[in-house]
């Protein structure tokens, strides 16, 4: 079996779902990956309260096995702790230039993530641009934002308003596929 490494926070962990490990969108993809025939394991990366900075200091421990897909999710903790753009793009790109030193031949794809609506415009544009240029500059599949569809909506978010529920992810699951579904080998004998 092939891994997919889900490397994110709190959204990618499922945070206060009743089962994270069957509700969470990588469990939710691993459903559809194993009813499609693709010989691919998830795994879960996820920590809640990860900034890009706390997340650089475990990932040696996950590019410790080979990775064929790396989907990063990273930076809405530091959006919330108003850590600089700068910071996290700076961070996200060591991150993602240390698991290509370790897995040179892996898929890379980028899950962006975007200020609540609230925030003006002239201070959520940075962070925009960070996902975009970071996705051009290596090549990376991209999804502007993990949240669309979902963010802003009570009946499919948790009572803090900042994490899904089961219903939010499914959802969420369901625009995260397609990227994953293109990034994914035939096996032989469906090709």
């Amino acid at each position: 079996m092939k891994q997919i490494i889900f490397f994110g926070d709190s959204l990618t962990a499922g945070y206060g779902l009743r089962s994270a490990p069957t509700e969470s969108f990588p469990a939710l993809l691993q459903q559809k990956i194993n009813q499609s025939g693709f010989p691919y394991q998830i795994i879960n990366a996820g920590i809640s309260g990860d900034t890009t900075q706390s997340a650089l200091y475990r990932l040696e421990k996950v590019l410790r096995s080979p990775i064929a897909i790396f989907i990063l999710a990273l930076g809405a903790n530091d959006m919330l702790q108003s850590h600089s753009p700068t910071a996290t793009a700076a961070n996200l790109e060591k991150i993602i230039q240390r698991v290509k030193e370790t897995n040179p031949e892996v898929k890379l794809a980028l899950l962006g993530m975007e200020l609540p609506a609230w925030i003006t415009q002239a201070k959520a544009e940075p962070y925009r641009k960070l996902y975009r240029g970071l996705a051009e500059k290596y090549g990376m599949s991209y999804l502007p934002f993990l949240l669309e569809g979902v963010a802003g909506k009570p009946e499919l978010n948790m009572p803090d308003g900042l994490h899904p529920n089961a219903a939010g992810y499914q959802i969420i699951a369901e625009r995260v596929w397609p990227l994953l579904h293109s990034m994914l080998e035939i096996p032989d004998e469906q090709a």
